[in-house]
């Protein structure tokens, strides 16, 4: 047996040629008295000569861990990098809109009603304070029932009259809001003050009754009421239901349906200002009763910014995990088919005299290493796609130390797991048996 390579009696002798090199790292004698030993340098070379023989399959195994890790990497970082954008845009929009209403009561027959009323000058009283950008006051009209058309005429034969809902504002709402006009203009405060016949419609009203230009100044008919459609509103932010309506001046609402008060009043704050203004907005709109308005505010932008942020990461961190595992049973189906495939190898080993560790321990190792090398190139995969992602969105690529350095050795930690199962299968693996079959 002293032609192996491995130790008898104190004597050393020839090297093996590979991938029998670590056959000279001392085995244990045919007695058996003497315990075996396997360097740690031997065990790294064998287990590289191991999987350096098969590149392809190397590739093919490691992909799976390379998209987990990649996935894991790019979630958490771009989650980061993302967070302070998430704030900006979150400021700019929700988190600087405050709605005053009348708060409810119930009433002495029990049902609920109004407890106060908004004057018609809120958006002036509001307007006082400091960090309010911009108001108006939006307010449900009662139409009784009133269909909406857009021909002049009513025609028995055709079902071309549509339930249309009408709200009525002032001009302030619109900057309040963001609104953005598909076609023609806004109205304005001589609109208002006149009661003119003017409306705007929103994108999906206008859609509704077949409306798409205003250039040629239609009309519409509400009962019997003509309005003259001035402009389309594309687009608003927080009062998606001016998309839906037709919109009219405040005092065309109260000279043509007598409407009475204003349902809601939109305010826009500026950046920051949005807590401050919501705690004084019921004050400054009604000094003598401020309790009777209720005042709808933004919660804290960085509450909103981190559920966002915790929202996006989990949904990101299980497509994540599934990749590791796929990339897992990966390494472990491929160490398992290398372990059948080289029963004839194993089986000369282990008559030689390697023992059922040391051949377990070269199935872990090659193992642990194609989980680290699809960890590392993960992990750049990953830190190359949070820089893409921020250099086309004009962001400042954010990345945590510690992931890049966790994210390698979670790879191994998978490999490990991925090749516990073959390696025991190879480890129990007799040497008569696994001659016979390597044959």
């Amino acid at each position: 047996m002293s032609q192996f390579g491995f130790k008898v009696g104190g004597e050393r002798k020839r090297r093996l040629p590979r991938p029998f090199g670590w056959l000279r790292a001392r085995f244990a004698n045919a007695s058996g008295t003497k315990s075996s030993r396997l360097s740690m340098r031997d065990l790294f070379d064998e287990a590289l000569s191991g999987i350096a023989a098969r590149p392809a399959r190397l590739i093919l195994t490691t992909v799976g861990t390379v998209l987990g890790i990649a996935a894991l990497v790019a979630t958490m970082a771009v989650g980061q990098t993302a967070a302070g954008q998430i704030q900006g845009r979150f400021d700019a929009a929700a988190a600087t809109r405050i709605v005053v209403k009348p708060g409810e009561q119930s009433g002495p027959d029990g049902q609920t009603q109004a407890a106060g009323k908004l004057p018609w000058d809120a958006p002036e009283r509001v307007k006082r304070l400091n960090g309010v950008a911009a108001s108006g006051t939006v307010s449900e009209v009662n139409l009784d029932g009133e269909l909406t058309r857009s021909l002049p005429f009513v025609d028995p034969k055709s079902d071309d009259k549509q339930d249309v809902p009408m709200l009525a504002s002032s001009g302030g709402t619109f900057d309040a809001v963001h609104a953005k006009l598909q076609g023609g203009r806004f109205f304005d405060e001589g609109h208002d003050k006149r009661g003119d016949p003017v409306a705007l419609l929103g994108k999906y009203a206008a859609k509704q009754l077949g409306i798409t230009r205003v250039d040629n100044q239609p009309t519409i008919f509400v009962g019997d009421q003509p309005f003259a459609v001035i402009g389309i509103i594309d687009s608003v932010s927080g009062r998606t239901d001016l998309l839906d309506s037709i919109i009219v001046p405040n005092g065309t609402a109260q000279k043509l349906y007598g409407l009475e008060t204003p349902t809601s009043l939109e305010v826009r704050t500026a950046i920051g200002a949005a807590q401050l203004i919501a705690r004084q907005a019921a004050i400054a709109v009604d000094p003598n009763k401020p309790a009777s308005l209720e005042v709808d505010a933004p919660p804290k932008p960085g509450a909103v910014r981190d559920d966002v942020k915790a929202d996006v990461n989990a949904l990101f961190l299980v497509l994540g995990a599934v990749a590791l595992v796929v990339g897992g049973l990966g390494i472990a189906n491929v160490t398992l088919l290398s372990v059948l495939e080289r029963v004839g190898e194993i089986g000369l080993r282990r008559a030689i005299g390697a023992a059922r560790r040391h051949i377990a321990a070269q199935f872990l190792v090659e193992s642990v290493l194609m989980g680290l090398l699809g960890g590392l190139i993960g992990t750049a995969a990953g830190v190359l796609v949070t820089v893409t992602v921020s250099a086309f969105r004009d962001w400042t690529p954010l990345l945590d130390p510690r992931l890049a350095i966790a994210a390698p050795l979670l790879g191994a930690a998978i490999g490990l797991l991925a090749g516990t199962y073959p390696a025991w299968k190879a480890s129990a693996t007799e040497p008569i048996a696994a001659l016979r079959a390597g044959v």
